[in-house]
């Protein structure tokens, strides 16, 4: 071998390793509380200013969800509830969702994250403001024996979901405050845990218990990633599954929920709590493997109940099998890592408003996700939370695409600073 070309292997080896000496090393070594991170490589210059992938995975969801919301809506009109409806109702409302949460993400990208911190405050406030006008009798719009939404012209709006965006910006926000005192109880975490209740408080009232274990989770995930002490976390998850637990007992329709869950197939719950559950496994049951194919579900007929918005997946695994539901599990598990890196990257570049707000929201739509799932396969009791960006649902999808804008923002001021430029 010529020297020549043991020099120019040498010099390629070197630059897979490290980089050639001599020369800058393009990349960024960090310390976040005194430990020593992995170093994270600076983005070429090449590649544009936020994650693509991330963004390609949240349009593969959005349209994957948008084909089954029809699908499991287009037999609705035979039902005398929706006979005035077309069978196109559904998918035109949700499209339309989709045109208004891609506009509003859009501004909502526009927006610096020193700015979502300034505003932290006002957010929450908003958002208390409108989970008491929805309780307000000729404000709130009752359906299904609950007060959750509020008319804006012939859309409803629950003020529920800006309620855990306004409450992770505002954990957040107030972590980065308290930092140097967060091993300290009553003045950390003692006022966080009074939002949290007030919120929790109007939450009940609507009622809805589903969208305040989502808040309560959120803050709770964000004081433990703040770095809030692990006996402290430990007291505070003891009260929150206590007072779950609490609720549970001393609600006769919760209990019979969970009773439900236990044994949805007896004799006493098959045609009462037990029955969506029941008709939920039966639908993942007839797909099997691969599915009955797109549009070939029997038990979207009229058979299961909120088969396009809390039980959407039910109809997934009719139509695409444990194949599709796998599908499924794997992007929203890709999802909520790749916004966990995201959120990790930025407190590393010593911006733990953004890190933590990215890590709040992966908390948020992966714990969603969770229980969403849980829910449909029998693992969960019966909850009434949809399937992020896919479930039927304007206000739902709405935020989750705020969320998510929010999210490419910092993904986006983090690569503009490893470029060296300033936010």
């Amino acid at each position: 071998m010529s020297n020549a070309t043991a020099t120019t292997l040498l010099q390629r080896l070197t630059s897979w390793f490290g980089g050639l000496p001599g020369k800058a090393v393009d990349v960024l070594p960090v310390r976040v509380g005194g430990t020593e991170y992995r170093r994270s490589s600076s983005t070429p210059a090449s590649v544009l200013g936020f994650d693509q992938a991330l963004l390609w995975v949240v349009v593969a969801l959005l349209a994957w969800g948008l084909i089954m919301v029809y699908s499991a809506s287009i037999a609705m009109p035979d039902n005398p509830r929706f006979a005035n409806y077309a069978s196109t109702h559904f998918l035109a409302r949700h499209a339309m969702y989709l045109v208004i949460g891609f506009v509003v993400a859009l501004l909502a990208f526009q927006v610096p994250m020193a700015l979502w911190e300034r505003a932290a405050p006002w957010l929450f406030v908003v958002a208390l403001l409108l989970l008491i006008a929805v309780l307000i009798p000729g404000v709130g719009k009752v359906v299904n024996g609950a007060r959750r939404w509020l008319s804006i012209g012939p859309i409803g709006f629950q003020p529920s979901e800006v309620a855990k965006f306004a409450v992770l910006i505002y954990a957040a926000d107030y972590m980065v405050r308290k930092m140097e005192v967060k091993e300290r109880f009553f003045r950390a975490v003692l006022p966080m845990g009074a939002a949290v209740a007030i919120v929790g408080v109007l939450l009940l009232a609507e009622p809805d218990m589903g969208a305040f274990m989502v808040v309560a989770v959120i803050a709770m995930g964000i004081l433990f990633l703040g770095g809030v002490n692990a006996r402290m976390f430990f007291l505070i998850a003891g009260i929150l599954v206590s007072a779950f637990a609490l609720m549970i007992a001393s609600s006769p329709w919760r209990r019979e929920r969970v009773f439900a869950y236990l044994d949805p197939f007896s004799e006493e719950h098959a045609l009462g709590k037990g029955y969506q559950l029941s008709h939920s496994l039966i639908a993942i049951g007839r797909g099997e493997i691969f599915g009955v194919g797109l549009g070939g579900s029997v038990e979207k007929l009229h058979w299961l109940p909120e088969a396009h918005t809390d039980f959407l997946l039910a109809v997934i695994g009719e139509e695409f099998g444990l194949v599709g539901v796998l599908t499924l599990l794997v992007l929203f598990l890709w999802m909520t890592r790749r916004i966990m890196h995201i959120g990790r990257q930025a407190i590393a570049l010593d911006r733990v408003f953004a890190g933590l707000v990215a890590q709040g929201v992966a908390i948020w739509i992966g714990f969603q996700a969770f229980i969403n799932m849980g829910v449909n396969l029998g693992a969960l009791p019966t909850k009434g939370l949809t399937l992020p960006l896919m479930s039927f649902g304007g206000s739902a999808i709405l935020m989750n695409l705020v969320a998510l804008a929010v999210v490419l923002r910092v993904d986006y001021e983090n690569k503009h600073l490893m470029r060296g430029g300033r936010v």
